[in-house]
């Protein structure tokens, strides 16, 4: 293995190197950063077809410290008003990456390539600033400090390890404040439980880059775990080394570490020289030399190892088959506990051979078919976490439970039937699996037909491009509609009979009475909704099956995957045309969700699906909120399913909804914080993406009991701080502490003003 200063595969794509134009001459290419490799592959390439002669010489040296591997969190960035961008991602790394975090491969902490005393000045020419050093912010670890793991190519002794680091304290940039190192025998072993550590002396006077060097105390090891704890906001490395060799290694340990094939064979290929030059050595190891006598005791002690071997794995075997048995009957309770919990909370109540469905705008009920009714003592029952108190103190403020034990006579309700006065809502599930929003039922009972005012488009005039998403009961098609502009209505302009890019919902046609109701309603709902920032109603086809309704739909799609193909506005992004946003442009579309918001809550309308997934982007920025990420699988992950029943947008969620099924218009302001959050990290990441599903309900718990130890949404890079200020005001735990979207939208508009 090598390491070369000349490559040509040192990138996941091939990088044509321009060779000599003239026979007599030799072309020298020094291209960095180096690269370690067993096999380069060179391909001669020219503009005309012709026979290729080509010689070729790689200068490199020996790879002596067998590093195979490294794996460590994806490097963080340093955005400042009025400074360049500082990218300290590893960039040259050739493993994968998952979840923000590297695997499998090396990069630039094994390049030989040292980082200057300024962190944003480089080595190299055109290149970004920070491009010499892998950095990580101590805000985005819990745990305060930085893990990563070292895989060698066999077990080694190791005597020290060295870390060049950056020390730029005026910055918040210092080395470690220590570091603890964990190792292990073979990869399929546990860590050995005593770490090695040191404590470093921290220079605050001295801003020079340097090396720490860590000794390692001649322990033996084939991978390596070290914890770097931060000192101060970052921390930057820019080369890691070891020391460490292989003749102390102790032969009877490498026996159990390596398999038998590569204990009694190693190889070393060497290239070096000219092209077509290359010497193999092989070396063979036995330990020492064995006579016969000694051939029976080998033989015995590879058997008993291989016994051994096979014995630990019957052992794990059986305690994963143990544990999935005594796990089996928790999870059903608690997918049971689940199921009450987390469900959209409505119920139909069937009275004298009638149906009436009810609920309420701020406490919402869907309970599952099959579920029996609760009342809401005994939901919170349910909640071992909910205190008395904290139950008291839930009820007596916005969260006042109904008396259910008293009757309330009210449209026709009679024999004692529970009935929430106040504020009546119907839930409409969309049927073509949209979250649509929960409208005041009223409004539902009183509109009529002539409350529509969209007309019935022909629907042949209908041309089907794309199938976006599906439901239960329908699906979501993106079509062309002809005529459309004149169909509106929309005169003196020489396109008004272009086709037009619409989104259709279409009703199934097998689907029974009550789903085509629904569909019906939810026509009539989205007729009334006129606001420049909500999808708009264009038309229906409702004469015969299968029944569509006609809405807008943007040609930027939706505004999840418009940011996440784009960067924040620089000069490195623009050089190599990278589509960009300015903060302008954020504050723009975030101030346009806050006015369609706005108009909403002046309905008494919930979303309850508010998400960047859920606005759709136009021309010059222009942002309208819809209702279709439930329905696309593209967004299938972003819902939480329970039991193949309701699935739940957890993670945009306020606690309340998740613990208590309560949607109101300030469980929209949560969601609006979360959505504001997507955008200032130009939805590259799924909120709380280090948290499971599980651990995302757990955290709402602790929201509940309010004792500091809920995790909110870090802050971004790209966002300002009255904008995170505002993010956090919409994650308050009582409502009341929440803003108002007439508030948020402002708030936002002043902060345009202010960023002109």
């Amino acid at each position: 293995m090598l390491l070369f200063l000349l490559t040509l595969l040192s990138e996941p794509a091939p990088k044509v190197i321009d060779g000599n134009t003239d026979t007599y001459d030799v072309v020298l290419k020094d291209l960095r950063p180096p690269i370690i490799a067993r096999f380069v592959r060179l391909i001669p390439v020219t503009k005309a077809p012709m026979t290729v002669c080509m010689r070729v010489e790689l200068y490199g040296c020996v790879w002596h410290d067998g590093l195979a591997s490294y794996s460590i969190p994806e490097g963080g960035t340093i955005a400042a008003p009025g400074f360049p961008i500082v990218y300290l991602n590893d960039s040259t790394y050739d493993g994968y990456q998952e979840r923000r975090h590297l695997y499998g491969g090396l990069g630039q902490l094994t390049d030989g390539v040292l980082g200057l005393d300024d962190f944003t000045q480089s080595h190299q020419y055109r290149v970004w600033p920070g491009y010499d050093y892998v950095g990580w912010r101590n805000e985005s670890f819990g745990t305060g400090a930085v893990e990563m793991e070292f895989q060698f190519d066999r077990p080694r002794n190791f005597t020290s390890m060295k870390v060049h680091c950056n020390n730029m304290f005026s910055k918040g940039v210092k080395i470690f404040q220590r570091v603890e190192c964990l190792f292990k025998p073979r990869l399929i072993a546990d860590w050995e439980p005593e770490p090695v550590g040191v404590a470093t002396v921290l220079d605050d006077k001295n801003p020079s880059a340097r090396f720490v060097t860590v000794p390692l105390q001649q322990r033996v090891g084939k991978a390596i775990l070290c914890r770097f704890f931060f000192a101060d906001t970052w921390m930057m490395m820019s080369e890691i080394s070891f020391q460490s060799d292989m003749e102390s290694v102790n032969p009877s340990f490498v026996t159990v570490a390596t398999s038998t094939t590569d204990l009694l064979e190693i190889e070393h290929n060497v290239t070096e020289g000219t092209w077509g030059t290359t010497s193999s050595v092989t070396s063979t190891w036995i330990g020492e030399k064995a006579d016969d006598s000694n051939t029976s005791i080998l033989v015995g002690c590879l058997v008993a190892i291989i016994l051994l071997l096979l014995l630990i794995i019957i052992i794990i075997l059986w305690k994963q088959y143990v544990q999935k048995r005594l796990e089996k009957a928790p999870r059903r309770i608690l997918e049971e506990d689940a199921t009450v919990r987390l469900s959209f909370y409505s119920y139909t109540i069937a009275n004298n051979q009638t149906q009436i469905h009810q609920s309420n705008p701020t406490y919402e009920r869907a309970f599952p078919l099959d579920l029996e009714y609760h009342q809401p003592a005994t939901l919170l029952q349910k909640l071992p976490e909910l205190s008395q108190s904290a139950e008291d103190s839930v009820c007596s403020g916005d969260y006042a439970e109904p008396d259910l034990t008293k009757s309330t006579p009210h449209q026709g309700f009679q024999n004692n039937v529970p009935h929430y006065a106040e504020t009546d809502i119907v839930h409409l599930q969309g049927v073509t699996g949209n979250n649509m929003y929960a409208v005041p039922a009223l409004t539902v009972d009183s509109l009529t037909k002539k409350d529509i005012s969209v007309g019935e488009f022909p629907r042949q005039q209908l041309r089907l491009k794309e199938k976006l998403g599906e439901g239960q009961f329908g699906e979501v098609h993106l079509c062309e509609a002809d005529g459309l502009l004149e169909f509106l209505g929309v005169s003196s302009s020489e396109f008004t009979h272009q086709p037009v890019l619409v989104a259709v919902k279409m009703l199934r046609s097998d689907v029974n009475k009550t789903a085509r109701n629904d569909f019906l309603k939810e026509i009539k709902i989205m007729s009334r909704l006129k606001n420049p920032n909500i999808i708009r109603l264009l038309g229906v086809c409702v004469r015969d099956d299968p029944l569509c309704m006609i809405t807008e739909y943007m040609e930027n799609g939706d505004l999840n995957q418009f940011l996440s193909q784009r960067e924040i506005y620089s000069k490195f992004a623009i050089s190599n045309n990278i589509p960009c946003v300015t903060h302008s442009n954020l504050l723009y579309m975030a101030t346009q969700i806050a006015s369609g918001m706005k108009y909403l809550a002046s309905l008494n309308f919930v979303h309850r699906d508010l998400a960047t997934r859920n606005c759709l982007v136009g021309n010059n920025y222009t942002i309208k909120i819809a209702d279709f990420g439930m329905s696309r699988n593209l967004y299938s992950g972003d819902y939480y399913r329970i039991q193949g029943r309701a699935v739940l947008p957890i993670r945009w969620m306020a606690w309340e909804s998740i613990l208590l099924g309560k949607f109101t218009t300030a469980s929209d302001v949560w969601a609006f914080g979360v959505t504001l959050w997507e955008m200032f990290v130009l939805c590259k990441e799924q909120p709380y993406s280090l948290l499971t599903d599980e651990q995302v309900i757990e955290n709402t718990g602790e929201f509940f009991r309010s004792q500091g130890r809920q995790i909110y949404l870090s802050q971004t890079p790209l966002c300002p701080n009255p904008v995170f200020d505002l993010m956090l005001k919409c994650w308050s735990r009582d409502i009341k502490d929440r803003p108002t979207f007439d508030m948020i939208h402002l708030f936002l508009l002043e902060q345009m003003e202010s960023n002109i």
